[in-house]
């Protein structure tokens, strides 16, 4: 099966409804091995690409993950972008903002981590938290310390999507490229790994009461989703909706599109000027005389 990844880009003035979305598609790979087979072929991929946006130094990358809890964000961050040369790949997991980070604008601590040109960004949430749980829990806006006038509720999350464009198209004016992934996952598929967490010793950390209070608020969160992706979702920054019960899938969908974005970027090895050529020539006679 040709994996054909547009099928999955949220289109700027999309109106999604997550409802209709698949979270389970065919799958593009035929065994497990076929599975590894695909998944080495993008990573290797990705490494040389990688490589070439170092060395170009022109353009930086920065994936967004956002997903349910249980839908694959860390398994595919993991799986994904292990072939990627650490030196030149930085992860963020953001959690409940601090008190020095609720005292600043909300983008404040996430523009502290973006990638330098050159290099590969990644953020396990982002400053999306911020109309996702934010808006599913108000008294988390409470604890901002918002003006009065922008805390009414009315127009803050308008205001907030314009925050958000106006900062990703800044970005893209000087060098960034932003993928945004929802990994969308069945709230029966939730269910199920929610279930291998509790039975499995191992992954029992993973799991906790709190997990199960926010799976309560599952219609919420999917509108909250819903009105984001459809606001947020640029040319410049787009969003793709990946279905995420079939973690092996999701996968190779994700891995694909970054190839094919770093595919699409005007990079090329930096030229050495001619004088440095001759040089080189002269170093490389003088190793080659060090054999005999």
């Amino acid at each position: 099966m040709k994996l054909d990844v547009d099928q999955f880009r949220v289109r700027e003035g999309d109106q999604v409804t997550l409802k209709k979305q698949p979270t389970r598609i065919k799958p593009v790979y035929d065994s497990k091995p076929h599975y590894q087979e695909l998944l080495e072929e993008h990573i290797l991929k990705m490494s040389k690409l990688q490589g070439l946006l170092y060395a170009h130094n022109r353009y930086a990358l920065l994936l967004i993950f956002q997903a349910m809890d249980a839908a694959g964000k860390d398994s595919a961050i993991k799986h994904v972008m292990s072939g990627i040369n650490p030196q030149g790949c930085e992860v963020y997991s953001f959690k409940h903002p601090s008190t020095e980070e609720l005292d600043h604008d909300f983008l404040w601590r996430t523009t502290r981590q973006l990638p330098q040109r050159g290099r590969i960004g990644i953020f396990n949430r982002s400053y999306y938290e911020e109309v996702l749980i934010v808006r599913v829990h108000p008294e988390i806006l409470a604890a901002e310390n918002l003006p009065e006038e922008v805390e009414d509720g009315k127009n803050i999350w308008n205001y907030r999507y314009r925050s958000i464009n106006d900062f990703e198209q800044h970005l893209y004016r000087n060098g960034t490229r932003i993928i945004k992934f929802f990994l969308h996952v069945s709230k029966e598929e939730q269910r199920k790994r929610f279930l291998e967490r509790i039975d499995n010793p191992e992954k029992n950390w993973k799991f906790g009461e709190d997990d199960m209070k926010e799976r309560a608020l599952w219609k919420e969160y999917q509108a909250a989703y819903e009105k984001c992706l459809n606001a947020t979702s640029s040319k410049h920054a787009p969003w793709y909706v990946v279905p995420a019960d079939d973690k092996k899938n999701a996968r190779l969908i994700i891995s694909q599109v970054i190839v094919e974005t770093l595919k699409g970027l005007d990079m090329k090895y930096p030229e050495v000027p001619g004088e440095q050529r001759k040089k080189l020539q002269e170093i490389r006679q003088k190793l080659e005389q060090e054999k005999d």
